[in-house]
């Protein structure tokens, strides 16, 4: 990103009361000399499922959630890679667009699971209900073989994310989703679907941006990723697009009011509560 594009977003995350700089995402042909990324695993496809080619033991003990390599990322301030190789989870391969269509075996274990053999997630009320949704979902297909999400500050001047994402609590998630409808005029601009934590953070935002569509996605839902989560923190993902827009316009918004400083105040109290200020 460009040094202008760096000032403002120091100004807007002050403005916002952000301490921690969004994380970008994009699709990439290379990837990122030391980043965060889970263990190699072998891909469990739909094909290899019905030929029984699929070492199960291995894959539920090797489990590695793509919100859970995120968080280590943004702790050490790097970026997280995921591939068709180091997907983590079946989830976060369907999800990240590495694997489709997704397999049985997890279809009955996010549902209702296998009785006598596998207890289910209870994410969903039935294998055939989940397969509906998953359908629906249907995630874009990686364009490239890595998956990147770094902090913006490591994107060079010539490189742009396709998406941004915040992680926040509500006093400053507020600014970002009033933020959103104000510069797109859109009420329906944000929108908080059904799906794993990684959904909302990259599915869904990359679904509709490939559709054209400008949305802010909402997230963080997930029982099983919230502890890959700050306490009462919540992911907020736009496009790179919406993100320039909020940076350009958003001193002449509510955020330069006197209704925004009162909310600011409930911003310190909030760190202060969590030991993250003074």
């Amino acid at each position: 990103m460009n040094s202008d594009t760096v000032q403002k977003t120091k100004d807007f995350l002050e403005t916002l009361g952000l301490t921690e700089e969004p994380m970008g995402i994009y699709y990439a042909d290379r990837e990122p000399e030391e980043s965060v990324s889970p263990k190699p695993l072998d891909l469990p496809t739909r094909e290899k499922e019905a030929a029984n080619q699929i070492d199960w033991q291995t894959i539920f003990s090797n489990f590695s959630c793509v919100i859970g390599n995120i968080w280590r990322a943004r702790r050490k301030k790097a970026p997280a890679v995921f591939d068709s190789a180091r997907f983590g989870c079946p989830g976060g391969a369907f999800f990240l667009g590495f694997l489709k269509p997704q397999t049985d075996t997890i279809i009955r274990y996010v549902s209702s699971g296998v009785p006598g053999y596998m207890e289910g997630e209870l994410y969903c009320e039935s294998p055939e209900a989940l397969s509906k949704i998953f359908n629906y979902i249907d995630p874009p297909w990686a364009r490239a073989p890595y998956c990147v999400v770094k902090p913006l500050s490591l994107f060079p001047g010539d490189e742009k994310p396709e998406l941004v994402a915040f992680f926040t609590r509500p006093e400053s998630l507020c600014g970002l989703h009033q933020l959103a409808a104000f510069v797109t005029n859109d009420p329906d601009v944000v929108v908080s679907p059904w799906g794993a934590a990684c959904t909302n953070l990259i599915t869904w935002p990359m679904k509709f941006l490939r559709s054209g569509e400008t949305k802010a996605v909402l997230g963080g839902w997930d029982p099983s990723a919230r502890k890959f989560f700050k306490t009462d923190e919540l992911s907020f993902t736009v496009p790179y697009g919406m993100f320039l827009d909020m940076l350009d316009r958003f001193q002449e918004s509510f955020l330069k009011t006197h209704t925004w400083v009162i909310v600011r105040k409930k911003v310190s109290r909030s760190k202060k509560v969590w030991g993250e200020e003074d």
